[in-house]
């Protein structure tokens, strides 16, 4: 299933929109972490960076075979040898990975969907224990250049929900400016 409003912009306008350094330090994404799942890779924007950061593999899933190869030929211009970029729904077949084999999954622009609590549960199966749910969402209180409309946007308050359901802790809330949030789900 492809979630609604998440066509991509142009690739150069799309990277313009983040701080990725601001992004993957207030996350805690570091070299403390060994595996990590990311649903929806994109062009790879946080792909590369995460998978520099993280001592293990970044296992990347999208929909779109187009996004797959283009995370892919970025990694190897980059000389990036620890991802594993796969076409895959995860929304229709889970993740494909070994439960408790990850110690971070990444939701990052992807929980506007009508069941967004029913991936946070899929995604919390993979973690281990003392791993997290990291995502980020497009804020709703201010006008942005991309993103959902007002409507579909969650907020931290509803993360926390879902987490609860998913048997986590909303462990943190950080701002990332301008125009995103993110959250910490532990397991």
């Amino acid at each position: 299933m492809k979630v609604p409003e998440s066509g991509m912009p142009e690739e150069t306008y799309w990277e313009s929109l983040f701080d990725l350094p601001l992004i993957l330090d207030r996350l805690k994404i570091d070299c403390t972490i060994e595996h990590v799942a990311e649903l929806g890779c994109g062009y790879g924007t946080f792909t590369l960076p995460v998978a520099r950061r993280i001592r293990g593999t970044a296992f990347t899933f999208d929909i779109d075979r187009a996004m797959i190869a283009r995370t892919i030929a970025r990694a190897a211009d980059a000389g990036v040898s620890n991802i594993n970029a796969a076409q895959r729904d995860v929304l229709a077949a889970g993740f494909g990975l070994e439960p408790e084999s990850c110690d971070a999954v990444l939701l990052f622009n992807i929980l506007h969907f009508p069941q967004p609590e029913d991936l946070v549960r899929q995604a919390a199966t993979l973690l281990r224990p003392g791993g997290r749910v990291l995502a980020i969402h497009w804020r709703a209180d201010p006008a942005t250049p991309r993103g959902p409309p007002l409507h579909l946007r969650p907020t931290p308050a509803d993360a926390e929900i879902w987490a609860k359901a998913a048997g986590l802790t909303a462990a943190a809330t950080v701002d990332l400016p301008p125009w995103h949030f993110g959250v910490a789900l532990s397991k």
